[in-house]
Protein backbone atom coordinates (compact mmCIF):
# COMPACT_ATOMS: atom_id res chain seq x y z
CA UNK A 1 0.00 0.00 0.00
CA UNK A 2 2.77 2.41 0.84
CA UNK A 3 4.38 2.00 -2.57
CA UNK A 4 1.08 2.68 -4.29
CA UNK A 5 0.58 5.79 -2.21
CA UNK A 6 4.04 7.03 -3.15
CA UNK A 7 3.25 6.65 -6.81
CA UNK A 8 0.06 8.60 -6.42
CA UNK A 9 1.66 11.50 -4.55
CA UNK A 10 4.84 11.73 -6.57
CA UNK A 11 4.77 10.05 -9.97
CA UNK A 12 8.43 10.99 -10.55
CA UNK A 13 9.56 8.88 -7.59
CA UNK A 14 7.80 5.86 -9.19
CA UNK A 15 9.67 6.28 -12.44
CA UNK A 16 6.98 8.18 -14.39
CA UNK A 17 7.52 11.25 -16.53
CA UNK A 18 6.65 14.60 -14.97
CA UNK A 19 4.28 15.56 -17.77
CA UNK A 20 2.09 12.45 -18.18
CA UNK A 21 2.81 10.19 -15.28
CA UNK A 22 3.46 7.38 -17.72
CA UNK A 23 6.33 5.00 -17.18
CA UNK A 24 9.56 6.22 -18.71
CA UNK A 25 11.43 4.25 -21.32
CA UNK A 26 13.77 1.60 -20.05
CA UNK A 27 16.73 3.26 -21.66
CA UNK A 28 15.99 6.53 -19.81
CA UNK A 29 15.53 4.81 -16.48
CA UNK A 30 18.70 2.82 -16.85
CA UNK A 31 20.81 5.99 -17.22
CA UNK A 32 19.47 7.66 -14.06
CA UNK A 33 21.00 6.77 -10.65
CA UNK A 34 18.82 4.95 -8.13
CA UNK A 35 18.90 5.15 -4.34
CA UNK A 36 16.71 2.75 -2.33
CA UNK A 37 14.36 2.44 -5.26
CA UNK A 38 14.01 6.19 -5.65
CA UNK A 39 15.42 8.31 -8.45
CA UNK A 40 17.76 11.30 -7.72
CA UNK A 41 18.59 14.23 -10.03
CA UNK A 42 22.35 15.05 -10.27
CA UNK A 43 23.63 18.48 -11.29
CA UNK A 44 25.40 18.80 -14.57
CA UNK A 45 29.20 18.84 -14.51
CA UNK A 46 30.64 22.17 -15.75
CA UNK A 47 33.30 21.99 -18.41
CA UNK A 48 36.83 23.33 -17.80
CA UNK A 49 36.22 26.20 -20.19
CA UNK A 50 33.10 27.24 -18.31
CA UNK A 51 34.95 27.20 -15.00
CA UNK A 52 37.83 29.28 -16.41
CA UNK A 53 35.37 31.79 -17.85
CA UNK A 54 33.58 32.05 -14.52
CA UNK A 55 36.83 32.63 -12.62
CA UNK A 56 38.00 35.26 -15.12
CA UNK A 57 34.67 37.02 -14.96
CA UNK A 58 34.73 37.02 -11.18
CA UNK A 59 38.26 38.48 -11.18
CA UNK A 60 37.26 41.22 -13.62
CA UNK A 61 34.17 42.07 -11.60
CA UNK A 62 36.22 41.99 -8.38
CA UNK A 63 38.82 44.42 -9.67
CA UNK A 64 36.27 46.63 -11.37
CA UNK A 65 34.25 46.79 -8.19
CA UNK A 66 37.10 48.17 -6.08
CA UNK A 67 36.58 51.61 -4.59
CA UNK A 68 38.05 54.50 -6.58
CA UNK A 69 41.26 55.98 -5.10
CA UNK A 70 40.62 59.36 -6.66
CA UNK A 71 43.40 61.84 -7.38
CA UNK A 72 46.44 61.48 -5.13
CA UNK A 73 49.22 64.07 -5.18
CA UNK A 74 52.82 63.05 -5.80
CA UNK A 75 55.21 63.08 -2.82
CA UNK A 76 57.36 66.12 -2.22
CA UNK A 77 61.03 65.95 -3.16
CA UNK A 78 63.65 64.78 -0.69
CA UNK A 79 66.60 67.09 -0.18
CA UNK A 80 69.98 65.52 -0.90
CA UNK A 81 73.47 66.40 0.23
CA UNK A 82 74.27 68.02 -3.13
CA UNK A 83 71.56 70.63 -2.57
CA UNK A 84 73.44 71.78 0.54
CA UNK A 85 76.75 72.19 -1.27
CA UNK A 86 78.34 68.99 0.08
CA UNK A 87 80.57 67.31 -2.47
CA UNK A 88 80.32 63.56 -2.99
CA UNK A 89 84.04 63.30 -3.67
CA UNK A 90 84.95 64.69 -0.23
CA UNK A 91 84.85 62.61 2.93
CA UNK A 92 83.78 64.17 6.20
CA UNK A 93 86.38 64.31 8.96
CA UNK A 94 85.95 61.08 10.95
CA UNK A 95 85.12 61.18 14.65
CA UNK A 96 85.91 58.52 17.22
CA UNK A 97 82.94 56.89 18.92
CA UNK A 98 84.09 57.94 22.40
CA UNK A 99 85.34 61.31 21.28
CA UNK A 100 85.53 62.78 24.80
CA UNK A 101 88.73 60.79 25.42
CA UNK A 102 90.62 63.35 23.33
CA UNK A 103 90.48 65.88 26.20
CA UNK A 104 92.73 63.70 28.35
CA UNK A 105 90.67 63.82 31.58
CA UNK A 106 90.00 60.46 33.24
CA UNK A 107 87.42 61.98 35.61
CA UNK A 108 85.44 63.28 32.64
CA UNK A 109 85.55 59.84 31.02
CA UNK A 110 84.12 58.28 34.19
CA UNK A 111 81.30 60.82 34.40
CA UNK A 112 80.26 60.20 30.79
CA UNK A 113 80.25 56.45 31.40
CA UNK A 114 78.09 56.90 34.51
CA UNK A 115 75.65 59.12 32.65
CA UNK A 116 75.25 56.64 29.80
CA UNK A 117 74.77 53.77 32.23
CA UNK A 118 72.23 55.39 34.55
CA UNK A 119 70.36 58.09 32.64
CA UNK A 120 66.55 57.72 32.93
CA UNK A 121 66.13 59.59 29.64
CA UNK A 122 68.29 57.06 27.87
CA UNK A 123 66.39 54.26 29.59
CA UNK A 124 63.12 55.73 28.34
CA UNK A 125 64.56 55.90 24.81
CA UNK A 126 65.56 52.23 25.02
CA UNK A 127 62.04 51.39 26.22
CA UNK A 128 60.67 53.10 23.12
CA UNK A 129 63.00 50.95 21.03
CA UNK A 130 61.64 47.83 22.74
CA UNK A 131 58.07 48.97 22.09
CA UNK A 132 58.85 49.56 18.41
CA UNK A 133 60.42 46.12 18.17
CA UNK A 134 57.28 44.62 19.72
CA UNK A 135 55.24 46.24 16.96
CA UNK A 136 57.59 44.65 14.41
CA UNK A 137 57.10 41.23 16.00
CA UNK A 138 53.34 41.74 15.95
CA UNK A 139 53.43 42.70 12.26
CA UNK A 140 55.48 39.60 11.49
CA UNK A 141 52.95 37.48 13.33
CA UNK A 142 50.12 38.87 11.19
CA UNK A 143 51.71 37.29 8.10
CA UNK A 144 51.58 33.78 9.57
CA UNK A 145 48.57 31.47 9.90
CA UNK A 146 46.70 31.76 13.17
CA UNK A 147 45.64 28.60 15.02
CA UNK A 148 43.34 28.71 18.02
CA UNK A 149 41.35 26.33 20.20
CA UNK A 150 37.91 26.90 21.70
CA UNK A 151 35.96 24.66 24.07
CA UNK A 152 32.79 25.08 26.12
CA UNK A 153 30.33 23.02 28.17
CA UNK A 154 26.94 24.38 29.14
CA UNK A 155 23.52 23.27 30.35
CA UNK A 156 20.68 25.11 28.61
CA UNK A 157 16.91 25.32 28.75
CA UNK A 158 15.49 25.72 25.24
CA UNK A 159 12.42 27.90 24.81
CA UNK A 160 9.19 26.22 23.75
CA UNK A 161 8.46 29.19 21.51
CA UNK A 162 11.93 29.48 20.10
CA UNK A 163 13.65 28.14 17.05
CA UNK A 164 13.50 24.50 18.17
CA UNK A 165 9.98 23.03 18.55
CA UNK A 166 9.07 20.35 21.09
CA UNK A 167 10.25 17.84 22.13
CA UNK A 168 13.54 19.81 22.07
CA UNK A 169 11.78 23.07 22.91
CA UNK A 170 11.08 23.20 26.60
CA UNK A 171 13.72 20.60 27.45
CA UNK A 172 17.04 20.99 29.25
CA UNK A 173 20.09 19.95 27.26
CA UNK A 174 23.77 19.56 27.98
CA UNK A 175 25.83 20.98 25.11
CA UNK A 176 29.58 20.52 24.68
CA UNK A 177 31.86 21.59 21.87
CA UNK A 178 35.59 21.79 21.23
CA UNK A 179 37.24 22.92 18.02
CA UNK A 180 40.53 23.90 16.46
CA UNK A 181 40.47 26.81 14.05
CA UNK A 182 42.95 28.03 11.46
CA UNK A 183 42.91 31.40 9.70
CA UNK A 184 45.30 32.83 7.15
CA UNK A 185 45.29 36.08 5.21
CA UNK A 186 46.60 35.59 1.67
CA UNK A 187 47.78 39.23 1.51
CA UNK A 188 47.62 39.23 -2.27
CA UNK A 189 48.09 43.00 -2.51
CA UNK A 190 50.85 43.43 0.06
CA UNK A 191 49.00 45.20 2.88
CA UNK A 192 50.56 43.12 5.65
CA UNK A 193 54.00 43.34 4.05
CA UNK A 194 53.70 47.13 3.93
CA UNK A 195 52.62 47.15 7.59
CA UNK A 196 55.72 45.12 8.47
CA UNK A 197 58.01 47.45 6.52
CA UNK A 198 56.39 50.46 8.22
CA UNK A 199 56.98 48.86 11.63
CA UNK A 200 60.60 48.17 10.72
CA UNK A 201 61.04 51.80 9.68
CA UNK A 202 59.57 52.99 12.96
CA UNK A 203 61.89 50.62 14.85
CA UNK A 204 64.91 52.02 13.00
CA UNK A 205 63.75 55.53 13.84
CA UNK A 206 63.36 54.60 17.52
CA UNK A 207 66.86 53.10 17.60
CA UNK A 208 68.34 56.18 15.96
CA UNK A 209 66.44 58.35 18.44
CA UNK A 210 68.00 56.35 21.27
CA UNK A 211 71.44 56.98 19.77
CA UNK A 212 70.60 60.67 19.52
CA UNK A 213 69.61 60.66 23.19
CA UNK A 214 72.91 58.99 24.12
CA UNK A 215 74.85 61.57 22.13
CA UNK A 216 72.96 64.42 23.74
CA UNK A 217 73.62 63.04 27.23
CA UNK A 218 77.33 62.56 26.56
CA UNK A 219 77.64 66.01 25.02
CA UNK A 220 75.73 67.64 27.87
CA UNK A 221 77.98 65.99 30.46
CA UNK A 222 81.11 67.11 28.60
CA UNK A 223 79.92 70.69 28.17
CA UNK A 224 78.76 70.92 31.78
CA UNK A 225 82.14 69.62 32.92
CA UNK A 226 83.81 72.32 30.83
CA UNK A 227 81.51 74.95 32.34
CA UNK A 228 82.54 73.80 35.80
CA UNK A 229 86.22 74.00 34.79
CA UNK A 230 85.61 77.55 33.53
CA UNK A 231 84.01 78.59 36.81
CA UNK A 232 86.85 77.03 38.81
CA UNK A 233 89.39 78.87 36.64
CA UNK A 234 87.48 82.13 37.02
CA UNK A 235 87.41 81.62 40.77
CA UNK A 236 91.16 81.07 40.76
CA UNK A 237 91.56 84.38 38.94
CA UNK A 238 89.25 86.10 41.44
CA UNK A 239 91.16 84.59 44.36
CA UNK A 240 94.45 85.72 42.88
CA UNK A 241 92.94 89.17 42.44
CA UNK A 242 91.95 89.24 46.10
CA UNK A 243 95.45 88.19 47.17
CA UNK A 244 97.09 90.83 44.99
CA UNK A 245 94.76 93.55 46.24
CA UNK A 246 95.40 92.51 49.83
CA UNK A 247 99.12 92.81 49.23
CA UNK A 248 98.59 96.15 47.50
CA UNK A 249 96.54 97.41 50.46
CA UNK A 250 99.34 96.41 52.85
CA UNK A 251 101.83 98.37 50.76
CA UNK A 252 99.52 101.39 50.61
CA UNK A 253 99.14 101.40 54.39
CA UNK A 254 102.89 101.32 54.79
CA UNK A 255 103.28 104.27 52.44
CA UNK A 256 100.50 106.16 54.22
CA UNK A 257 102.29 105.53 57.53
CA UNK A 258 105.51 106.87 56.00
CA UNK A 259 103.68 109.93 54.70
CA UNK A 260 104.20 108.98 51.06
CA UNK A 261 100.47 108.47 50.29
CA UNK A 262 97.24 109.92 51.53
CA UNK A 263 94.12 108.38 53.03
CA UNK A 264 92.48 108.58 49.58
CA UNK A 265 94.77 105.89 48.18
CA UNK A 266 94.13 103.75 51.27
CA UNK A 267 90.35 104.00 50.89
CA UNK A 268 90.64 103.03 47.21
CA UNK A 269 92.63 99.95 48.14
CA UNK A 270 90.19 98.97 50.90
CA UNK A 271 87.14 99.39 48.62
CA UNK A 272 88.49 96.94 46.06
CA UNK A 273 88.49 93.99 48.50
CA UNK A 274 84.70 93.64 49.16
CA UNK A 275 84.03 93.76 45.42
CA UNK A 276 86.44 90.88 44.86
CA UNK A 277 84.91 88.87 47.71
CA UNK A 278 81.43 89.37 46.18
CA UNK A 279 82.73 88.01 42.87
CA UNK A 280 84.19 84.97 44.66
CA UNK A 281 80.88 84.32 46.46
CA UNK A 282 78.94 84.52 43.19
CA UNK A 283 81.33 82.11 41.53
CA UNK A 284 81.01 79.67 44.46
CA UNK A 285 77.25 79.67 44.00
CA UNK A 286 77.55 78.94 40.27
CA UNK A 287 80.09 76.20 40.98
CA UNK A 288 77.71 74.44 43.39
CA UNK A 289 74.83 74.68 40.93
CA UNK A 290 76.96 73.25 38.13
CA UNK A 291 78.04 70.37 40.35
CA UNK A 292 74.41 69.65 41.07
CA UNK A 293 73.70 69.57 37.34
CA UNK A 294 76.53 67.12 36.76
CA UNK A 295 75.28 64.95 39.61
CA UNK A 296 71.79 64.91 38.09
CA UNK A 297 73.15 64.05 34.64
CA UNK A 298 75.08 61.11 36.10
CA UNK A 299 72.19 60.01 38.36
CA UNK A 300 74.09 60.62 41.61
CA UNK A 301 73.21 62.37 44.88
CA UNK A 302 73.55 66.13 44.76
CA UNK A 303 76.51 66.15 47.15
CA UNK A 304 78.37 63.33 45.38
CA UNK A 305 80.52 65.77 43.39
CA UNK A 306 81.04 68.37 46.13
CA UNK A 307 84.81 68.14 45.82
CA UNK A 308 84.99 68.01 42.03
CA UNK A 309 87.13 70.96 40.89
CA UNK A 310 88.49 70.62 37.35
CA UNK A 311 90.37 73.49 35.75
CA UNK A 312 90.96 74.44 32.17
CA UNK A 313 94.68 73.83 32.61
CA UNK A 314 94.05 70.07 32.97
CA UNK A 315 92.09 69.79 29.74
CA UNK A 316 93.72 69.46 26.35
CA UNK A 317 92.29 70.21 22.94
CA UNK A 318 93.96 70.24 19.54
CA UNK A 319 91.25 71.24 17.06
CA UNK A 320 91.80 70.48 13.40
CA UNK A 321 89.91 72.24 10.59
CA UNK A 322 87.06 69.82 9.76
CA UNK A 323 86.12 68.75 6.26
CA UNK A 324 82.41 68.47 5.38
CA UNK A 325 81.43 65.98 2.69
CA UNK A 326 78.24 64.42 1.40
CA UNK A 327 78.61 61.54 3.86
CA UNK A 328 77.93 63.94 6.75
CA UNK A 329 74.21 63.20 6.37
CA UNK A 330 74.80 59.46 6.77
CA UNK A 331 76.88 60.07 9.91
CA UNK A 332 74.12 61.87 11.80
CA UNK A 333 71.70 59.69 13.84
CA UNK A 334 69.06 62.44 13.94
CA UNK A 335 69.03 62.56 10.13
CA UNK A 336 68.87 58.75 10.00
CA UNK A 337 65.88 58.81 12.37
CA UNK A 338 64.08 61.33 10.16
CA UNK A 339 64.84 59.22 7.08
CA UNK A 340 63.51 56.07 8.77
CA UNK A 341 60.26 57.92 9.47
CA UNK A 342 60.04 58.81 5.79
CA UNK A 343 60.42 55.13 4.91
CA UNK A 344 57.79 54.14 7.47
CA UNK A 345 55.31 56.75 6.22
CA UNK A 346 55.79 55.59 2.62
CA UNK A 347 54.99 52.03 3.65
CA UNK A 348 51.92 53.27 5.49
CA UNK A 349 50.74 54.85 2.24
CA UNK A 350 51.20 51.50 0.50
CA UNK A 351 49.27 49.73 3.24
CA UNK A 352 46.44 52.22 3.01
CA UNK A 353 46.40 51.88 -0.78
CA UNK A 354 46.00 48.11 -0.41
CA UNK A 355 42.73 48.76 1.46
CA UNK A 356 41.16 49.51 -1.94
CA UNK A 357 41.80 45.96 -3.17
CA UNK A 358 40.07 42.71 -2.22
CA UNK A 359 41.03 41.01 1.01
CA UNK A 360 40.94 37.22 0.79
CA UNK A 361 41.12 35.05 3.90
CA UNK A 362 41.15 31.28 4.28
CA UNK A 363 39.79 29.54 7.33
CA UNK A 364 39.40 25.94 8.45
CA UNK A 365 38.05 24.28 11.54
CA UNK A 366 37.71 20.83 13.07
CA UNK A 367 36.11 19.81 16.31
CA UNK A 368 33.45 17.95 18.28
CA UNK A 369 29.90 19.11 19.02
CA UNK A 370 27.20 17.25 20.89
CA UNK A 371 24.06 17.92 22.91
CA UNK A 372 24.74 14.81 24.99
CA UNK A 373 27.85 14.64 27.10
CA UNK A 374 27.87 10.87 26.90
CA UNK A 375 28.30 11.02 23.11
CA UNK A 376 30.69 13.98 22.98
CA UNK A 377 33.78 11.90 22.25
CA UNK A 378 32.10 9.65 19.71
CA UNK A 379 33.00 9.88 16.03
CA UNK A 380 29.55 11.09 14.87
CA UNK A 381 30.06 14.23 17.00
CA UNK A 382 32.80 15.49 14.69
CA UNK A 383 32.37 18.67 12.67
CA UNK A 384 34.60 20.50 10.23
CA UNK A 385 34.61 23.47 7.91
CA UNK A 386 36.87 24.98 5.27
CA UNK A 387 36.58 27.82 2.83
CA UNK A 388 37.72 31.21 1.64
CA UNK A 389 36.24 34.61 2.50
CA UNK A 390 36.36 37.74 0.38
CA UNK A 391 36.01 41.37 1.42
CA UNK A 392 35.71 43.85 -1.43
CA UNK A 393 35.25 47.61 -0.81
CA UNK A 394 32.91 49.10 -3.40
CA UNK A 395 31.49 52.24 -1.86
CA UNK A 396 32.86 53.62 1.40
CA UNK A 397 31.46 57.14 1.27
CA UNK A 398 34.89 58.60 0.53
CA UNK A 399 36.44 57.33 3.77
CA UNK A 400 39.15 55.26 2.11
CA UNK A 401 40.16 58.13 -0.19
CA UNK A 402 40.28 60.52 2.77
CA UNK A 403 42.39 58.08 4.78
CA UNK A 404 44.77 57.62 1.84
CA UNK A 405 45.13 61.39 1.48
CA UNK A 406 45.83 61.61 5.19
CA UNK A 407 48.61 59.03 4.93
CA UNK A 408 50.02 60.93 1.96
CA UNK A 409 50.01 64.12 4.01
CA UNK A 410 51.82 62.30 6.84
CA UNK A 411 54.43 61.14 4.34
CA UNK A 412 54.94 64.67 3.01
CA UNK A 413 55.26 65.97 6.57
CA UNK A 414 57.89 63.32 7.31
CA UNK A 415 59.80 64.27 4.16
CA UNK A 416 59.73 67.95 5.07
CA UNK A 417 60.93 67.11 8.59
CA UNK A 418 63.78 65.14 7.03
CA UNK A 419 64.64 68.03 4.73
CA UNK A 420 64.72 70.42 7.68
CA UNK A 421 66.88 67.98 9.64
CA UNK A 422 69.37 67.88 6.76
CA UNK A 423 69.50 71.68 6.68
CA UNK A 424 69.98 71.88 10.44
CA UNK A 425 72.70 69.20 10.39
CA UNK A 426 74.72 71.00 7.74
CA UNK A 427 74.26 74.36 9.49
CA UNK A 428 75.33 72.96 12.89
CA UNK A 429 78.47 71.43 11.40
CA UNK A 430 79.32 74.59 9.46
CA UNK A 431 78.70 76.82 12.49
CA UNK A 432 80.84 74.67 14.77
CA UNK A 433 83.66 74.55 12.23
CA UNK A 434 83.54 78.32 11.76
CA UNK A 435 83.48 79.00 15.49
CA UNK A 436 86.33 76.58 16.17
CA UNK A 437 88.56 78.29 13.61
CA UNK A 438 87.64 81.77 14.80
CA UNK A 439 88.11 81.01 18.49
CA UNK A 440 91.54 79.63 17.78
CA UNK A 441 92.56 82.94 16.24
CA UNK A 442 90.87 84.94 18.99
CA UNK A 443 92.67 82.96 21.66
CA UNK A 444 96.08 83.61 20.08
CA UNK A 445 95.40 87.36 19.98
CA UNK A 446 93.99 87.37 23.50
CA UNK A 447 97.12 85.76 24.90
CA UNK A 448 99.18 88.51 23.30
CA UNK A 449 96.94 91.12 24.95
CA UNK A 450 97.24 89.36 28.31
CA UNK A 451 101.00 89.23 28.02
CA UNK A 452 101.14 92.98 27.35
CA UNK A 453 98.78 93.87 30.22
CA UNK A 454 100.69 91.64 32.63
CA UNK A 455 103.94 93.36 31.72
CA UNK A 456 102.30 96.74 32.23
CA UNK A 457 101.02 95.73 35.66
CA UNK A 458 104.39 94.38 36.76
CA UNK A 459 106.12 97.58 35.61
CA UNK A 460 103.63 99.88 37.38
CA UNK A 461 103.88 97.84 40.57
CA UNK A 462 107.68 98.11 40.56
CA UNK A 463 107.52 101.88 40.01
CA UNK A 464 105.03 102.23 42.86
CA UNK A 465 107.26 100.20 45.17
CA UNK A 466 110.15 102.52 44.31
CA UNK A 467 108.03 105.59 44.97
CA UNK A 468 107.95 106.64 41.31
CA UNK A 469 104.19 106.21 40.78
CA UNK A 470 100.87 106.30 42.58
CA UNK A 471 98.43 103.56 43.63
CA UNK A 472 95.77 104.58 41.12
CA UNK A 473 98.05 103.70 38.23
CA UNK A 474 98.76 100.31 39.77
CA UNK A 475 95.07 99.58 40.35
CA UNK A 476 94.19 100.53 36.80
CA UNK A 477 96.93 98.29 35.41
CA UNK A 478 95.78 95.47 37.64
CA UNK A 479 92.17 95.87 36.55
CA UNK A 480 93.19 95.69 32.89
CA UNK A 481 95.33 92.62 33.47
CA UNK A 482 92.54 90.76 35.32
CA UNK A 483 90.02 91.63 32.63
CA UNK A 484 92.37 90.20 30.00
CA UNK A 485 92.86 87.09 32.12
CA UNK A 486 89.09 86.57 32.42
CA UNK A 487 88.71 86.92 28.65
CA UNK A 488 91.43 84.31 28.15
CA UNK A 489 89.63 81.90 30.49
CA UNK A 490 86.35 82.44 28.61
CA UNK A 491 88.02 81.83 25.25
CA UNK A 492 89.74 78.69 26.54
CA UNK A 493 86.37 77.46 27.73
CA UNK A 494 84.73 78.33 24.41
CA UNK A 495 87.45 76.46 22.51
CA UNK A 496 86.66 73.31 24.51
CA UNK A 497 82.91 73.82 24.32
CA UNK A 498 82.90 74.39 20.57
CA UNK A 499 85.09 71.32 20.09
CA UNK A 500 82.46 69.24 21.89
CA UNK A 501 79.72 70.76 19.73
CA UNK A 502 81.77 70.06 16.61
CA UNK A 503 82.19 66.40 17.55
CA UNK A 504 78.44 66.06 17.93
CA UNK A 505 77.75 68.01 14.73
CA UNK A 506 80.03 65.65 12.79
CA UNK A 507 77.98 62.68 14.00
CA UNK A 508 79.68 61.86 17.28
CA UNK A 509 81.21 58.69 15.82
CA UNK A 510 77.80 57.23 14.94
CA UNK A 511 77.83 54.85 11.98
CA UNK A 512 75.17 53.22 9.83
CA UNK A 513 75.22 50.54 7.16
CA UNK A 514 73.89 52.19 4.03
CA UNK A 515 71.99 49.86 1.72
CA UNK A 516 71.53 52.34 -1.10
CA UNK A 517 72.64 55.77 -2.21
CA UNK A 518 71.32 58.81 -0.37
CA UNK A 519 67.89 59.94 -1.58
CA UNK A 520 67.82 62.81 -3.98
CA UNK A 521 64.50 62.82 -5.78
CA UNK A 522 61.53 60.60 -5.03
CA UNK A 523 60.12 59.75 -1.63
CA UNK A 524 58.97 56.43 -3.03
CA UNK A 525 62.60 55.24 -3.11
CA UNK A 526 64.11 56.18 0.26
CA UNK A 527 67.47 55.09 1.55
CA UNK A 528 67.44 52.11 3.88
CA UNK A 529 69.77 52.23 6.85
CA UNK A 530 70.55 49.79 9.61
CA UNK A 531 72.17 51.51 12.57
CA UNK A 532 74.64 50.03 14.98
CA UNK A 533 74.19 51.03 18.60
CA UNK A 534 77.75 50.37 19.76
CA UNK A 535 79.14 53.85 19.35
CA UNK A 536 78.21 55.24 22.77
CA UNK A 537 78.84 52.34 25.10
CA UNK A 538 80.46 53.37 28.38
CA UNK A 539 84.24 53.20 28.40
Amino acid sequence: MSSVKQQQECPRRAGATPQTGEPARASRVSRQPQHRGLELDMPRVLSAGTVALAVASAAVLMLAGCADMGHQSAPVAIRGADTMGLANAVQTTPVQAQWWHQFGDARLDDLVAQALAGSPNLGAAQARVARAQAVVDSARGAELPHVDFDASVKRELLSRNGLFPPPYGGSVLNQANASFGLKWDADLFGRQKADLEAALGSARAAQADADVAAQQIATQVVRTYFALARLESQRAVAQRTYDQRSQMLTLIKQRVGAGLDTVVEQKQGEGALPDTLAQIESLDEQIDLTRHMLAALTAQPMEALATLAPTLDTLHVSPQPPVLGADLIARRPDVAAALARVEASEQQVKSQRAQFYPDINFSAGFGLDSIKLSKFLELPSKSWSFGPALHLPIFEGGQLRAQLKGKGADRDAAIQAYNQQVIDAVREAADAATSAASIGRQLALQRQALEASTASYDFSQKRYGQGLGNALVVLNAETQMLAERRLEVDLEYRALDVQAQLMKALGGGWTANVASTPPAAAASQPMTTTARNDNLSPA
